[in-house]
């Protein structure tokens, strides 16, 4: 006599929104897809134009080819520098050797550099608030001469920073940190120093943000946090981050579906699904469709915000 299956246990998916691609994001994978229509393939781009494999690997089977420095590059190819930004040094280096060049950098990175140039122009001594090594870091960086911008990356760093003068301070920081853990090394600082220099507005980027805050509303409601992304982007780590300070019984960082272990979902009613600001949301339907083959799941949309930012391509590009 057959046996009934036995009903699949129940899955209550919490998710987040906004989630996956920003603005920018959005805005320098297009920048790479026509220059491939414009210009032929191979077009290539200086790092990882954003930091995920999977869009990596698609813009690859379309004829961009990734290198790490524009010495790889030939002179009769195109090159499109990665959204994180890129030091002065590396689109004067491209025009010295008669380069066609596109920028992709974030115009919200862009205006990071602007705030630090100003400052810099004004005598100000500069601390950014970032993670060494980041590429976005590295562009900020190199948008003034060496030694001229101080790298502070903890609350422990900003107590220990002496500067020059201490009444003529600013401050800058990367686009995609914690918001959380970024105020309290503000806050370090202007205990520090009163009157150091802000951004005219805050640095960390609207969709960092927004991401953040979708996070925590999704990480009260769930027993288990899965945040779609690589692990060499920045804003994907910090929100498992904030997900496990917002009541998440416990956050991972994968890839795509197949990274799921079932085995983190034990004894969990209730989980919460977001993808960093470089994941593409083909990647969420992935994972809730792969949770569907084993729970029987519902879906809750958690919207926090609704986010209307677009930014316009290159005139190069569109004309």
């Amino acid at each position: 006599m057959l046996q009934e299956p036995r009903p699949r246990r129940p899955l209550k998916v919490h998710l987040a929104t906004p989630r996956g691609f920003c603005a920018g994001v959005d805005r320098a994978i297009q920048i790479v897809e026509r220059a491939i229509e414009k210009y032929g393939a191979p077009v290539y781009v200086r790092h990882e134009i954003v930091h995920n494999r999977h869009v990596v690997d698609r813009l690859k089977g379309l004829g961009a080819v990734f290198v790490e420095e524009l010495s790889e590059c030939p002179t009769d190819r195109p090159v499109v520098f990665s959204a994180h930004g890129v030091p002065k040094s590396v689109p004067a280096e491209a025009r010295q050797r008669e380069m066609i060049y596109l920028d992709a950098t974030c115009p919200l990175v862009s205006k990071v550099h602007v705030e630090a140039q100003r400052h810099y122009d004004a005598g100000k001594e500069i601390v950014l608030i970032g993670h060494a090594g980041h590429p976005e870091v590295v562009g900020t960086m190199g948008q003034l001469p060496e030694g001229a911008v101080k790298l502070i990356e903890t609350v422990e760093d900003a107590r220990a920073f002496t500067p020059k003068d201490p009444g003529n301070v600013a401050f800058a920081t990367q686009t995609t940190l914690s918001v959380d853990d970024t105020a309290e090394i503000v806050a370090a600082l202007r205990e520090r120093f009163p009157e150091i220099a802000a951004p005219h507005k805050e640095d960390i980027c609207y969709a960092t943000t927004n991401r953040q805050e979708a996070v925590k509303a999704v990480a009260a409601k769930a027993d288990v946090l899965l945040v779609l992304g690589s692990a060499n982007s920045s804003n994907s780590v910090r929100l498992v981050e904030v997900g496990k300070r917002s009541g998440a019984r416990a956050a991972y960082l994968i890839d795509d579906a197949g990274k799921l272990d079932f085995a983190w979902l034990d004894g969990a009613s209730a989980v919460g699904v977001t993808a960093g600001a470089s994941a593409p949301e083909v990647l969420v339907q992935g994972l809730i469709d792969r949770l569907a083959e084993v729970f029987d799941v519902t879906v809750e949309d958690v919207d926090t915000v609704q986010e209307t930012v677009s930014f316009k391509l290159p005139r190069a590009l569109v004309s």
